[in-house]
């Protein structure tokens, strides 16, 4: 079916576990055709939540691509997962659509990820709209409910239509827009919203507006274009309400979307193309502009890469560029996505999201085409695992699926440990981690065996240093010889490393290395070849081995410079071997002549609790080493408390939560930088780390 640009609608449902988003999604696609079923979450039989994992939980684990079609026009719906630890999932899918549809349970109210996916949204510059899920529900003050949505988010937030009843008494809903004769029941009257709505629609339009204030009325093609440029604008947020479970509200809300979801064409999109930035249009005969916003690893058709179309067409079996790749990538056969299943089709315009097999050169972020587009920015794993396989022989079988796993989602990652030679997994909790060890045990058929979560601390120095080491080693024939002298300095983050390398402060400089990734720098200020230059790349080596290893915990080193200025060789046994061994034992010696100290992740922690419970969880922050930033009400008896807080003391954060509220407490936890640890803590970190190698 030919498809114009202006008739696609993206719409990504995101909002905390447990709101209704794929209930509301699986009602969605049986009331407009697409499946012809009665999917559950409770059953385990939804369209979306097809994986073994996700059915066993009954809630969503990852970004479900589905498509409806309603008045005309092709929604495509990503379902995101409702819990923190999988934001991923959700930043990714909220990359690839105009509008974020935020759900609320409404007996629940406003929870740690309702936030967080609204502030995603912000990032995104998409547009937002929030539906009010589960008003069959007893005992709900929905006015107080409201009244919390724009507390929270402002005063844009504005109700599209007003429930009629609750509870078991909900029978429909009120339209605020068009206010229909019948509005017994309304659990706010509607014509008290009426010409609050229509200002709060045509603010962006300042001739309507005038117009307006003028006695005339907008027309409703008016009103729909502009409640579009409004939600495109973040001026209106509008607020619907459903029961997706029992069908109620539904068709009011299709309405809603058919009128007020914008198109591919409200939302502008920017990218770089020869160091300039661009404008993209969104125009089937325009230069090819996309980017892949998911991977999965499926058991069947292996690897899908889900791609949404900004710029241009994209057509089956073309060879298209991609900036990094100098051949270009060929893309296969282009295939339309409904939950898990997939059909061929030929081409694919801007607003089109549509996956592409087996091509192992895409990856999740990839661009195609001329122009680049940012990187999709994911949170930073925080909590780790040493992971082994149960049975021997599987250590390949284990490397391979867990790559598949990093694949598939950008907020693990996976290292080897230098010094235990263990894998070593990060993800975002102890819940993140569980879920990935399933699917390795699902999918893969391999088991692993766990070791404590492992916290990446980082050394680093707090004075300036400077030695040298001799390596000599004899044992008949050829032997080998280096000498290396370094000074050493600490290098704060955010420090310039262009201001800071420079002649007046280091007059032999000669050359200049900078590892961005453990903010490592390292000059070379050699003079009068006492090193010949053909040995600095070993040097470099026996730095960056060093920096891995660790010098007094064994965790990886970190805003540091080091400088190489003098050195001696030997005309037959120095070698590069001799020259990486004498650099790794020089900067060994040296950092510990600095003041060498560990640094600690410390983690920002957004805690939604009771009111109740405000003074358990200040105190059990302080006994943790916590800090209290502040705290704001969450709403309905909610208070969320935002504290700063080192990673070691919340990795299994969530069982303490659970007991203390009663199962009512939700967290959402972000990086937030690197601190030193106290002496006392530091020297029981050394301590375990020494007996751990001396075990080994």
């Amino acid at each position: 079916m030919s498809r114009k640009v202006e008739d696609i609608r993206n719409i990504a449902i995101c909002g905390h576990g447990s709101s209704g988003k794929t209930t509301l999604v699986d009602r969605i696609l049986v009331k407009t055709g697409m499946i012809n079923a009665n999917p559950s979450v409770d059953d385990g039989t939804s369209i979306c939540d097809f994986d073994e994992e996700e059915k066993n939980h009954k809630y969503s684990i990852e970004a479900s691509i589905t498509h409806f079609d309603y008045a005309g026009k092709r929604f495509n719906m990503i379902d995101t997962p409702g819990y923190p630890d999988l934001i991923g999932q959700t930043i990714g899918a909220l990359r690839a659509v105009e509008m974020a549809l935020i759900a609320i349970d409404a007996h629940a109210g406003i929870k740690v990820n309702t936030r967080r996916v609204w502030e995603e949204a912000e990032k995104a510059g998409i547009g937002r709209m929030i539906v009010i899920t589960k008003l069959n529900m007893d005992n709900i003050d929905f006015p107080a409910l409201v009244d919390s949505i724009r507390e929270v988010f402002g005063n844009q937030c504005t109700l599209l239509n007003v429930p009629l009843g609750q509870g078991h008494d909900f029978r429909g809903v009120a339209s605020t827009l068009k206010v229909p004769a019948d509005t017994a029941g309304a659990l706010i009257d509607p014509n008290e919203l009426h010409e609050p709505l229509i200002e709060s629609i045509i603010e962006v339009d300042d001739a309507v507006m005038e117009q307006y204030f003028e006695g005339v009325m907008p027309s409703d093609q008016d009103l729909s274009r502009l409640m579009v440029d409004a939600i495109a604008a973040g001026t209106l947020v509008p607020i619907v309400c459903v029961s997706g479970k029992h069908d109620i509200g539904v068709d009011a809300f299709l309405d809603v979307l058919n009128v007020a979801a914008p198109p591919p064409t409200a939302i502008q999109r920017k990218a770089m193309q020869n160091g300039d930035e661009i404008t993209l249009q969104s125009d089937p005969s325009a230069p090819l502009v996309a980017q892949v916003f998911k991977t999965r690893i499926d058991p069947f058709v292996q690897r899908l890469s889900y791609i949404r179309v900004f710029s241009g067409t994209l057509k089956k079996d073309m060879v298209v560029p991609s900036p990094g790749s100098r051949k270009g990538i060929k893309i296969g056969p282009l295939l339309e996505v409904q939950a898990n299943e997939t059909k061929s089709i030929e081409t694919a315009i801007p607003g089109d999201l549509v996956a592409i097999a087996k091509s192992e050169e895409l990856h999740t972020g990839t661009t195609l085409g001329e122009a680049e587009l940012p990187p999709i920015k994911f949170p930073t794993p925080m909590v780790g695992l040493a992971v082994r396989p149960k049975s021997r022989g599987d250590e390949t079988k284990l490397s391979s699926s867990l790559q598949k796993i990093v694949e598939e989602d950008s907020t693990i990652q996976l290292e080897l440990d230098q010094e235990t030679k263990e894998m070593v997994l990060t993800g975002m909790s102890e819940l993140h981690l569980m879920l990935i060890q399933e699917r390795l045990k699902r999918r893969d058929k391999v088991e692993v065996e766990t070791h404590e979560p492992k916290i990446p601390y980082r050394e680093t120095i707090q004075a300036n240093a400077e030695g040298s080491y001799r390596h000599k080693k004899q044992s008949g024939g050829a032997g080998q010889f280096a000498e290396v002298h370094i000074r050493m300095y600490p290098l704060p983050e955010g420090t310039d490393v262009e201001t800071y390398a420079v002649k007046d402060r280091f007059p032999q400089l000669k050359n200049v290395h900078y590892h961005e990734d453990s903010n490592f720098l390292w000059l070379d200020s050699v003079v009068g070849g006492s090193i010949p230059g053909n040995f600095m790349p070993a040097i470099e080596k026996g730095f960056l081995e060093r920096i891995h290893q660790g010098v007094i915990a064994g965790c990886r080193v970190q805003n540091i410079c080091v400088e190489v200025f003098y050195g001696k060789d030997h005309p037959v046994d120095s070698n590069e071997t001799a020259f990486r061994t004498a650099a790794n034992r020089a900067f060994s010696e040296v950092f510990r002549k600095a003041r060498p100290v560990l640094l600690e992740p410390m983690v920002r922690m957004h805690i939604t609790v009771p009111a109740d419970n405000v003074g358990d969880v200040s105190s059990d922050m302080s006994g943790r080493r916590g800090q209290m930033v502040g705290m704001e009400s969450a709403g309905g008896g909610m208070t969320t408390v935002e504290t700063r807080v080192p990673l070691a003391e919340v990795s299994t954060y969530a069982r303490t939560l659970l007991s203390m509220t009663g199962g009512q407490g939700s967290y959402s936890m972000d990086f937030a930088g690197y601190e030193f640890v106290p002496p006392n803590i530091q020297q029981e970190i050394i301590a375990k780390a020494k007996m751990k190698k001396d075990e080994d």
